[in-house]
């Protein structure tokens, strides 16, 4: 998960912390996340019909901070029931091809052969927002939800601070305040960050979820299901203020193993849902000793 803006990545911390008290040991040879995402293609194909596709991304995180990326397009089919009737009507076609945006977009009902590769160009470690950090700081990180968000706060500021600074040259009518303006929401992402992306310590994960649930903006909408089937706590995040486009994003988090569970994504440019833009993702966390490879076709 990413809001608005991303800007240059920081270094890693140097040295070697003490590993604390709180922090968990690997129990695995890699940390593993596993991303689904499943969308609507905003582009008629065929008589008029729209086309559902899905993907997924795996990430193997060794406790040394290397890392691999692996995907596979899994596939597209008609979006609705109405859209598979003009499929059928169509011939029942297994491939697509169209032109967006100045791209080619070749789309097919069967996966592709995928792909895994050593990550390159970003800095060894385990990335929290913009910065970098080893498994030790990582497993230091605070434990109270309270301390925990006055670290997460401190951080946003620090790297809003460098945005406006870089913005200087490249947006010169920026303000600090449209950063600030969404600093609930920076604050929120960072905290559910630390139920997914990183091995973050049991401890920390659960004051992560307080910090998520309890900042300003994130609404309680309830236990709901992913559409894997499984069980979790529903949360809203901050709508980001601007004009034009309006972002929703819902998070569904396992509130017993304390991990992200699913991502909705809602993009609306003038009440009108944005095609392609909009979807959820479902995540698989956690530890393996499986080493890096293509992720399934299933």
């Amino acid at each position: 998960m990413r809001f608005t803006l991303a800007v240059a990545a920081g270094l890693i911390f140097a040295g070697m912390a003490a590993v604390p008290a709180s922090a968990d040991a690997p129990k695995g040879a890699y940390w593993r996340v596993e991303t689904t995402f499943t969308t609507t293609h905003s582009h008629a194909v065929g008589s008029g019909y729209h086309l559902t596709q899905r993907s997924v991304g795996t990430e193997w995180l060794s406790p040394q901070g290397k890392s691999w990326n692996g995907f596979r397009e899994l596939g597209a089919k008609p979006a609705t029931k109405k859209d598979e009737a003009a499929w059928r009507a169509d011939g029942s076609p297994t491939t697509w091809d169209y032109r967006t945006e100045g791209m080619k977009i070749h789309l097919s009902t069967k996966p592709g052969k995928g792909s895994i590769v050593a990550a390159e160009g970003d800095p060894d470690g385990f990335r929290l927002g913009e910065r970098y950090m080893t498994y030790q700081q990582l497993q230091s990180l605070p434990t109270d939800a309270e301390a925990l968000r006055k670290y997460l706060v401190a951080d946003v500021n620090a790297w809003i601070d460098k945005a406006v600074e870089d913005a200087k040259t490249t947006s010169p009518n920026s303000k600090k305040d449209d950063w600030l303006s969404n600093l609930d929401g920076y604050v929120a992402e960072r905290a559910s960050e630390l139920l997914y992306v990183n091995p973050a310590p049991d401890k920390v994960r659960a004051a992560a979820y307080q910090v998520l649930k309890t900042t300003k903006g994130v609404g309680d909408l309830g236990q709901a299901k992913d559409p894997l089937g499984r069980s979790g706590r529903k949360l809203a995040l901050p709508v980001p203020s601007g004009k034009g486009s309006v972002l929703k994003q819902q998070l569904l988090v396992d509130t017993k193993a304390m991990t992200l569970l699913a991502e909705y994504t809602d993009l609306k440019d003038g009440g009108k849902a944005v095609l392609g833009k909009s979807g959820v993702q479902t995540f698989r966390a956690g530890w393996t000793d499986d080493k890096p490879a293509v992720p399934g076709a299933s």
